[in-house]
């Protein structure tokens, strides 16, 4: 909407309209000229439907151009048909591009405004962009991984950045105790919890034929065990009786074949066949439970292990359509999306991002198993999962 230009918006709407309420008041500031409303506001569309407005404050605009859109402006200008409440404030709004620095989109900034999001695996990767999306949108933040300093100093970068309190918990989401002490932490700092985002996972390269038992078992418990013991203490403490969104982060692996990958594979499947039990178990809780599925995604620790740097080399050799890789901010906007009222009647589903398959590039051996790396693979796969973390979001 923000990028709309004025002149199509008033050739489009029936701006000559004022919808019934009151006038908007412009008041001066030192930023640019910022509209209040003197009562509440009507949109009339013109089959007669009102849509009544209860934000206190309506827009606010520096003199560069879009800076903030309130959620409740944006219901105005919803549909082509609407009827503009102000040929001057869509003037101002499209004057110009969004100032440097600000998010471009079409969310609302306060879409997540006050709500508290508990995110395992948060302090890098997927998990710490998902982090920083939600604080950009009003939300405060809970990350959790087993390395304290690690999601400390994430912690310290996210707040700085966006401005919001964001709370560093150490944690292996193998261990109930510690999730219950997490959880019970979290609730005690923020006095609630409305979004759970499982990002905690372990993985690593090894051939089915040289994997151990233990490493398979060390990913399922990571990645399919953990997503369950933090949902469940999470239901106990707080989504029971408050209702509440769980968005698990999986992988295109559950549902496609992919060399070297079988445990990883198989724990996200089975993540992807949780979500669905849960969603009809807990729905009448008023919790909403789905499953987010990425694709290759470039910058992220696990795609670097699948080779990343020869798969990025040139876009046309990708199978994708798009002819490029994912990033993780399209990820976290992806688990903004099913987190917020947008997606109220979604659950039980898994939301595929992976700009279609990239076949070519996860499928064939090629293209990373070179003499020794899967020997590499094999020898300290399992042994880097210890030693560096055990969680990754990527």
């Amino acid at each position: 909407m923000g990028r709309l230009s004025a002149r199509a918006a008033l050739r489009g709407l029936l701006c000559g309209v004022r919808a019934p309420g009151p006038k908007l008041l412009a008041r001066p500031s030192s930023g640019g000229p910022s509209w209040t409303r003197e009562r509440t506001l009507v949109a009339v569309k013109p089959d007669g439907v009102q849509r009544r407005l209860v934000g206190d404050v309506i827009q606010r605009f520096e003199r560069r151009g879009f800076k903030l859109v309130g959620m409740k402006m944006l219901q105005v200008w919803e549909g082509p048909n609407v009827v503009c409440t102000s040929r001057a404030m869509i003037g101002h709004t499209n004057s110009a591009e969004a100032a440097p620095g600000t998010i471009r989109g079409d969310f609302s900034i306060h879409i997540s405004r006050d709500k508290v999001a508990f995110i395992t695996g948060g302090g890098s990767g997927i998990g710490f962009r998902i982090a920083e999306i939600f604080m950009r949108h009003g939300c405060y933040t809970v990350i959790a991984s087993r390395s304290l300093p690690r999601v400390s100093m994430a912690a310290r970068k996210l707040a700085a950045a966006t401005g919001q309190r964001c709370l560093p918990l150490s944690l292996d989401v193998r261990s109930p105790l510690a999730i219950t002490a997490a959880v019970e932490q979290a609730l005690k700092e923020f006095g609630k919890i409305d979004i759970l985002i499982n990002c905690a996972a372990g993985n690593f390269l090894c051939p089915a034929g040289t994997l151990s038992s233990n490493a398979f078992k060390t990913v399922m418990d990571i990645d399919t065990l953990g997503t369950f013991n933090v949902s469940r203490i999470l239901y106990e403490k707080f989504f029971r009786d408050h209702g509440g969104v769980i968005v698990n982060i999986t992988a295109t692996l559950g549902t496609r074949g992919q060399v070297l990958q079988v445990h990883a594979g198989s724990a996200k499947a089975a993540v992807d066949a949780m979500t669905r039990h849960l969603a009809v178990e807990w729905g009448p809780q008023n919790i909403r439970v789905n499953s987010l599925a990425p694709g290759l995604i470039s910058g992220t620790e696990g795609f670097q292990r699948l080779g990343g740097l020869q798969a990025g080399l040139n876009a046309k050799v990708l199978a994708s359509p798009l002819k490029r890789l994912g990033n993780k901010t399209e990820i976290a906007h992806s688990a903004l999306f099913l987190a917020s009222p947008l997606a109220s009647y979604m659950t039980g589903a898994v939301l595929v991002v992976d700009g279609d398959p990239v076949e070519e590039l996860v499928t064939q051996p090629g293209w990373w198993l070179r003499p020794g790396r899967a020997r590499l693979a094999s020898s300290s796969g399992e042994k880097r999962l210890q030693e560096e973390e055990g969680l990754t979001s990527g």
